[in-house]
């Protein structure tokens, strides 16, 4: 088996189970993955389509799928959300299918000034393709991994559950200005278990998530009333799981119909990738690829990540821009 089934394989029913979760380099596209009070950023409906595929140089590495809807309801001054997620590693070995709920509340202290509280519900489901994988007891010298009569040979090794199920628990809170934007969220809050197999009282629980992501917006033509304000947004996204930290920094520009970006991901033990990003909205398309150049030690070799992104915004096209929000959370929308 390649050294990348292997460590996989083993990853999943270690004693210590220490996986990170699947992250999206353009998490702005992704506002639900990164805060449930992000529900509702738009009035309207709103759906995000999402795709990343990382490491494509190793055959049948991580491809990341997900799909969201939310929208905003003034009268209750809440958020509604919805998601699937979807993440394949190993060309199916290992698989995690996640369905969540979402609601946000908004506390406004002024027409510019509010903050919102926002909660998640997660169905996690997580399952090994027990008949992808290849045991030494099932290699014959000369006809590899079939017997005589071309039949796929058996394993004698004991085989652990095929799936795990259980529940997903996660809140954040989001305070918002015209000027400066910081948003907190904490994920499995709840430590779930997710071991296929227990060993003595390890129950592979899932170790708590932290994420703390601030930005701004700086209006390049402010006094336009006709068309889309241009805009530099810079932004910090930290996550911390277990010994795992992540740091992500840089800045989108919006000029007209089109928008770009560039952020630097650092580990903290090693550099890790510079992101770019370009991208084209109009209308209720907003579309977006983003590539991930590897600067770490694992370099060229693994391929990077390519990312794509979807978002369908169904609001009113018509309105002045300049009179629609009063924060500078224009990035997610």
């Amino acid at each position: 088996m390649p050294k990348f089934f292997l460590v996989l394989f083993f990853a999943i029913l270690c004693q210590g189970l220490q996986a990170q979760d699947p992250t999206y380099s353009q998490f702005h596209s992704a506002p639900l993955e990164l805060n449930p009070a992000l529900a509702g950023v738009v009035a309207a409906p709103f759906i995000t389509l999402n795709y990343r595929n990382q490491w494509p140089n190793i055959p049948n590495a991580y491809s990341t799928y997900s799909a969201s809807y939310s929208q905003y309801v003034p009268n209750w001054n809440s958020g509604f959300g919805a998601l699937f997620n979807a993440d394949v590693a190993g060309g199916g070995i290992y698989n995690s299918y996640r369905v969540g709920l979402f609601y946000a509340y908004d506390i406004r202290f002024s027409e510019k000034f509010f903050i919102r509280g926002g909660l998640e519900a997660n169905f996690i489901n997580k399952r090994i393709g027990w008949n992808k994988l290849v045991f030494l007891d099932q290699i014959d010298l000369e006809y590899g991994n079939v017997d005589v009569n071309g039949i796929a040979t058996q394993t004698r090794e004991g085989q652990p559950g095929y799936n795990v199920n259980y529940m997903d628990f996660g809140f954040g809170v989001l305070l918002s200005t015209p000027y400066v934007y910081g948003g907190f969220s904490l994920k499995h809050i709840n430590a779930p278990s997710e071991g296929f197999m227990r060993i003595g009282q390890e129950k592979g629980e899932l170790p708590i998530r932290y994420l703390l992501h601030i930005g701004s917006e700086i209006k390049l033509n402010p006094r336009n009333k006709i068309r889309k304000t241009a805009f530099i947004s810079p932004n910090v996204l930290f996550s911390k799981q277990r010994d795992f930290y992540q740091l992500n920094v840089g800045a989108q520009i919006n000029y007209d119909l089109f928008f770009g970006g560039i952020w630097f991901r650092h580990t903290f033990t090693n550099a890790d990738a510079v992101i770019f990003m370009v991208g084209f909205q109009k209308s209720v398309f907003k579309l977006a690829y983003s590539y991930d150049w590897t600067v770490s030690k694992l370099g060229a070799k693994a391929g990077g990540a390519h990312e794509v992104s979807l978002i369908l915004n169904f609001e009113n096209p018509n309105q002045k821009y300049q009179q629609r929000y009063n924060d500078c959370l224009e990035i997610f929308r």
